[in-house]
């Protein structure tokens, strides 16, 4: 998963520090998107939703068992909410998945996705560059490029570059400066 830090209100940054990225268990993650109010709260209620969960099953949660608390937190609230996410992971059963949840509550599984306001600016670059099966440094490569050329264009992403590696053995975290990220063209 890479995401920027910026939190914005249409064309007005209002914090380029805000994380975006919410670890909603061990192995499982969620990138928000839209009010980011509404997403801090489905993502609280989410949280306990699936720590009472794992709990009573005894064992670590499916990330599309996560996903699907999300889909129903903002399906039943569709009136009221508008925020999105992208919940990825690892899970014992099917290892690494990635899963949208459109505004309104849509759940999508997907090898990949892109989101945020940044994203209408990298379809064709993640349509072309994505590959099934790619290394570990070619996906930290790939979503580093899709961010870099994303926070080239949009004028409301920037700031630093957060990204994490979600696997069986664990998570990594790599932040990555502003100023650090390739460039693709003069700014």
């Amino acid at each position: 998963m890479c995401l920027d830090l910026d939190s914005t209100h249409r064309y007005y940054v209002s914090s380029k520090t805000i994380n975006k990225l919410i670890q909603v268990h061990d192995r499982i993650f969620c990138c928000i998107a839209g009010s980011l109010a509404d997403a801090q709260v489905v993502t609280k209620a989410a949280k306990f939703q699936i720590s009472f969960h794992s709990i009573q099953m005894e064992s670590p949660p499916l990330v599309k068992a996560a996903a699907s608390v999300l889909k129903e937190l903002c399906y039943n609230n569709k009136e009221e909410l508008q925020a999105g996410f992208i919940t990825a992971g690892w899970d014992r059963k099917k290892g690494p998945q990635v899963y949208t949840v459109a505004l309104g509550g849509m759940l999508l599984s997907q090898p990949f996705t892109i989101g945020g306001s940044g994203s209408t600016y990298i379809y064709g670059y993640a349509d072309a560059k994505y590959k099934p099966d790619m290394s570990k440094e070619e996906c930290l490569q790939f979503a580093t490029n899709a961010l870099a050329l994303a926070m080239g264009r949009d004028n409301v992403s920037g700031g630093v570059a957060h990204l994490v590696v979600i696997t069986e053995e664990g998570v990594e975290h790599v932040v990555i400066p502003g100023d650090k990220l390739p460039k693709f063209h003069d700014e």
